[in-house]
This record gives structure tokens, C-alpha cells and sequence, in this order.
């Protein structure tokens, strides 16, 4: 997200949510989950694609040590006097930003790094986000970012698996090419008071993600909510140990609509903090996104314009985070000239 300059007060301009009735529970019933490991893992996703646009997933392979020891250097840049911390913000794109959330008036009750995945395309900003704490910063964002990128580009193989789309890393060669538009994003929601009137503090206000794939793991704090097919909104259990794939608009148009890129919000916890951390799995800027051939062969069967991802993320940054973003990107269905007789 684009994020202005100017830095907010933490208890100033934050959306609430009034007239606020907890949200049910996704049970572990519920809420899809896919163990990696299962041999009908492939089927298990697309389906979860196709009925929730979200999932988690078990058994990934990623050492739970360095998902705590990332979570604990991100706690730790957090807790640094808020001087020190906005020597590395405001982002531009990447660095640190606190509250405000793109330039539209978006704003929640939050704090966050943004990473680029390219170590070699870092900036000042980046740089002083590291400058602040020892080197084993750096070393568990790259390291974590390079684990959870395998999982997301094999969740992505075993998604063209299952559709039957080869070849087999048509997807995931978009993320694994070293100059994919790929980002990491530390967010931290300090504990929230509870309002007299039950006003709820919103940290992410309700959004899509524009990515191919987004892979979440946070800590054990509660405020993950997901939105329903019906429009309801539901929490999701936390879970420290697991991470929470999100279909994003891109693989939406790539599945010409089969897969839904899910809406999502977080809340602001009145008990616990919360620190989560994703990894977006992008494409380069020229890569053109269309429905992928072998799903949709005729052109004319597309619900979606041709656009490269530099122009849909462009759009994107510049919309305000609730906007249906993909429908500037939408076909228009010809219209039928029926002669009066």
C-alpha cells in the first residue's frame, strides 16, 4: 500500500466499527485445511479455492524456530521509541508506516514494515528498519521470506496440478523469476481498550489482496476475519503454527473467476497484540495477467481485460482499500441488437 508522509496520532482518526456484534468463530470443521503432505493435497486446494478463496495449510515444512524468531526481531524493531522507528518510514513503498493506509484516507490501528522479497532492490528506508536491530533482523526476514516463497509456489503447482493446467509451474514460475514484484509485510495491532460504547477499532479495514497468492502466519492473538459468500463476516482461529493462504485478484483472473479472491479484515484485540506476517506472492510489472489458455481457450470466453501487473497495481494503490478493484478490469458482455418486428 501507498501510505502518506505525515505520521498520525495512534489514538487519533482510527475507523471504528459502532454498534459492534461479535462476529461467530470458524470452527476447525469449517475452515478448509490442507496438509502439504497429503496425497490429495492438489484437490483438496482447488476446492478451497473455489469455495472460500482461503485455507491452511499443515505440515509446510517451515521450521516453527524461525517463524518465533522473526515474530520476536519484528516485536522487538516494534517496541524501539517511535523516533528511532520513523527513521525508516514513511514507506516509498517499503519501509515503515504507521496508521495510515494508502493515500485515500485509509486508516487503522496499526504499525507495519514493508519489505521488498529482492534483497538486492533494497532502499534507504529498508536499510533503516534493519539499522535499528542487530544483523539477525535481516538474516530471519530473508531467510523466512525464502521458506514461505516455496510454500506458496508449491501450493501454486499443486493448484495447476489440480486444474489439470500444464505445464506444471505455470504459476509458480511467475514468483520464483528473480525480478517477481514479491513483498513481505510485518504488521503489528498494539492491544486495543475496549470503548464504553463498544466501539470496535479496526487495524486493516476490509480488502482483497492483489497478488497471485498471500501465505499469513501470526502470533496467537485473535482479529482475523474472513467475509462469507453471503457477506457475513466470520473470525478465524488463530493458530501461531500454520499459515493462511489467500487467493489474490490476480489468480482470480487467471482462473477467469473460478477461484474468488477473498475479502478480509482484521480487528484490533482488546486483550492481546497482534503480530502477523506476509508474504505476497507477486509477478514482475510486464507480466500480462489474462485467464490462463488452457482453463479458458477462446478469447472471447474472458470476463477480464488483458493488463500487466505494473497497470493493475498501479490501480490498485491508488483505490481505497475496500474498492472492488477488479471491476475497472471487467469485460463488458456484448450487447444483443434485437430489431424491432
Amino acid at each position: 500500500m501507498v501510505v502518506l508522509s505525515r505520521p498520525v496520532a495512534l489514538d487519533n482518526h482510527i475507523s471504528v466499527i459502532p454498534a459492534y456484534k461479535p462476529a461467530p468463530v470458524l470452527t476447525s470443521h469449517s475452515i478448509p485445511v490442507v496438509d502439504l503432505t497429503h496425497p490429495e493435497a492438489k484437490t483438496l486446494i482447488v476446492k478451497a479455492c473455489e469455495e472460500f478463496g482461503f485455507f491452511k495449510v499443515v505440515n509446510h515444512g517451515v521450521c516453527p524456530d524461525l517463524m518465533t524468531r522473526l515474530e520476536q526481531e519484528a516485536v522487538g524493531f516494534f517496541a524501539l521509541p517511535q523516533s528511532l522507528k520513523n527513521q525508516a518510514g514513511p514507506p516509498e513503498p517499503y519501509g515503515y508506516g504507521s496508521k495510515r493506509i494508502g493515500p485515500n484516507g485509509d486508516v487503522g490501528w496499526i504499525e507495519y514494515i514493508l519489505l521488498n522479497a529482492n534483497p538486492e532492490l533494497s532502499s534507504p528506508k529498508t536499510s533503516a528498519v534493519f539499522s535499528q536491530s542487530p544483523l539477525i533482523f535481516r538474516e530471519a526476514v530473508e531467510e523466512y521470506m525464502k521458506e514461505v516463497k516455496e510454500v506458496s509456489c508449491k501450493v501454486l503447482e499443486m493448484i495447476t496440478e489440480g486444474l489439470g493446467i500444464e505445464p506444471r509451474d505455470s504459476l509458480s514460475k511467475m514468483v520464483r523469476d528473480e525480478k517477481s514484484d514479491s513483498c513481505l509485510r510485518l504488521n503489528h495491532y498494539p492491544t486495543a481498550e475496549e470503548e464504553a460504547e463498544k466501539m470496535v477499532k479496526l487495524g486493516f479495514g476490509e480488502h482483497t489482496d492483489p497478488q497471485i497468492i498471500s501465505v499469513l502466519r501470526s502470533n496467537n492473538a485473535a482479529g482475523l476475519q474472513i467475509c462469507m459468500k453471503d457477506g457475513s463476516w466470520v473470525a478465524v482461529p488463530p493458530d501461531h503454527s500454520s499459515f493462511f493462504i489467500n487467493v489474490g485478484d490476480a489468480l482470480q483472473v487467471m482462473t477467469n473467476g473460478r477461484f474468488k479472491s477473498l475479502k478480509h479484515r482484521v480487528l484490533a484485540d482488546t486483550r492481546k497484540s497482534r503480530v502477523s506476517m506476509i508474504y505476497f506472492g507477486g509477478p514482475t510489472l510486464s507480466q500480462k495477467i489474462t485467464p490462463l489458455p488452457s482453463l479458458v481457450p477462446k478469447q472471447e470466453d474472458w470476463l477480464y481485460k488483458e493488463f500487466t501487473w505494473s497497470q493493475y497495481k498501479s490501480s490498485a494503490y491508488k483505490s481505497k482499500l475496500g474498492d472492488y478493484r477488479l471491476g475497472l478490469f471487467e469485460r463488458q458482455p456484448l450487447l444483443t441488437h434485437r430489431s424491432n418486428v
